[in-house]
């Protein structure tokens, strides 16, 4: 076992899988143990493998790592298998749960019955499934059922994994795409950079260049456009003028203007774009810009729901409580933080943020106002919590992100239970996240 080897070289294995250790559904993760031919010992193998089982045979390409607790394993990248090929591995194949429908007794009886030649009369004669006792009719139709399936998983797998994508890419993508993985990757494979978590352009454009895709393909150039497009979002560019994301395709991926302009036009006309003018946004993104107006011009349109009271009384009633003096400024702040629907309150470092904060929070609590407090990060959600002794949250802990499924627990139909909300550090705070709020 080579420990040293170059970290861009990979190594090769090949082995029988004894038995699983853990295999996670939903990822395909998958830690086992492998008998290698000339090994005494068993080899911890771990990776994404979705849906292998003991008795299988792989033929493995990864690196040897020492975890620094469970000894030496062998991390895979890539991976294929063959079904087990003798009666006793046929058996313990059979026998976990691969095919509902097959135990160990019924795996058993079907080895007794077929021996070596099992694995293809499932296969090829599944009819004859029928002549072992226990296996009607019913029994052999779950049985083909599940085993279809198993096979489409492994020629799902074995062409992707052919055209330079990961084992754990392979995964993700079968579970999203299913039985027609092979179908959609062959024709569109840009739409992985669309669908699957991890795939960006980059990789997208890789697995497109290995399969034949034609580099002035619409699809490339539409592609491209986005992945522009989401670079600009993560550097804080709501949207990119025209002209300026045309030139952009040109120079990073080398297409015509003519090719770029159609791109355009077909992702409005698909709705993954926005054009207002000469402005070319994401779709989410201009929603989320626009959600933002219309939300904000909602909320100033209306009332506040609470008692009447002199600002200019409560702002002497706070300096007297605080015993101090507030600047020209910071009074006027406060003033408009505890009587508009809506605030903004800016300011360097050593300009009073914090007493503003402080004075605001005890004149709506005076007031009986219901108040939250929140910032975009858990370092400035802390830092809030200790200016004002009471509780702040992270934006996502307060509107209840799920991570799951990506989604928040709290918006229009559902929203949350204050009559006032105190955002801090809101110049960390994205467009999304911003109109999820006002939401």
């Amino acid at each position: 076992m080579a420990t040293g080897q170059n970290k861009h070289q990979f190594e090769k294995l090949q082995g029988e899988v004894e038995r699983l250790v853990y295999s996670a559904d939903e990822t395909g993760f998958t830690i086992c143990r492998l008998r290698v031919p000339g090994q005494h010992d068993l080899v911890t193998v771990v990776g994404s493998l979705p849906g292998i089982q003991p008795g299988e045979q792989l033929s493995l390409e990864g690196r040897w790592l020492n975890h620094p607790k469970y000894g030496l394993q062998f991390q895979i990248t890539r991976y294929t298998s063959q079904v087990p090929a003798t009666a006793n591995a046929i058996k313990r194949y059979l026998s976990s749960n691969l095919v509902k429908g097959i135990g160990p007794v019924m795996a058993g009886r079907l080895v007794d019955m077929f021996g070596d030649e099992t694995l293809q009369i499932i296969e090829e004669s599944p009819e004859r499934l029928t002549e072992v006792p226990g296996i009607g009719p019913k029994r052999v139709q779950g049985i083909q059922t599940a085993w279809d399936e198993q096979r489409e998983v492994r020629e799902v797998m074995l062409f992707l994994q052919g055209h330079g994508v990961s084992s754990a890419y392979a995964t993700r993508i079968y579970k999203t795409y299913g039985q027609e993985s092979v179908g959609i990757v062959k024709v569109n494979p840009y739409r992985l950079a669309q669908d699957i978590r991890g795939i960006g352009f980059l990789t997208a454009d890789r697995i497109a260049q290995e399969i034949g895709i034609p580099r002035d393909s619409p699809f490339r150039a539409q592609a491209a456009l986005e992945h522009t497009l989401m670079e600009l979002a993560d550097e804080g560019h709501v949207f990119s003028p025209k002209d300026e994301l045309i030139a952009a395709g040109v120079e990073r991926v080398e297409l015509s203007e003519e090719i770029l302009v159609k791109a355009i036009e077909t992702l409005k006309a698909t709705g993954r774009v926005f054009v207002e003018g000469q402005s070319v946004y994401l779709r989410g993104l201009y929603q989320a810009e626009r959600g933002i107006a219309v939300s904000l011009r909602a909320l100033m349109s209306q009332p506040a729901d609470r008692r009447r009271f002199d600002a200019d009384k409560a702002v002497e009633w706070a300096q007297e409580r605080f015993r101090m003096k507030f600047s020209e400024a910071q009074v006027e702040s406060v003033k408009m933080a505890v009587s508009e629907k809506v605030s903004i309150m800016t300011g360097g470092p050593g300009t009073g943020k914090t007493t503003i904060l402080r004075a605001v929070l005890a004149i709506l609590e005076q007031l009986n106002v219901r108040v939250v407090l929140a910032a975009p990060t858990g370092r400035a959600a802390k830092r809030m919590s200790e200016a004002t002794n009471r509780e702040a949250k992270t934006l996502h802990r307060l509107l209840d992100f799920r991570p799951g499924d990506g989604k928040f627990r709290h918006y229009q139909d559902n929203p949350l239970k204050a009559d006032a909300v105190i955002v801090d550090e809101t110049s960390m705070m994205d467009t999304s996240l911003a109109y999820q709020l006002l939401k």
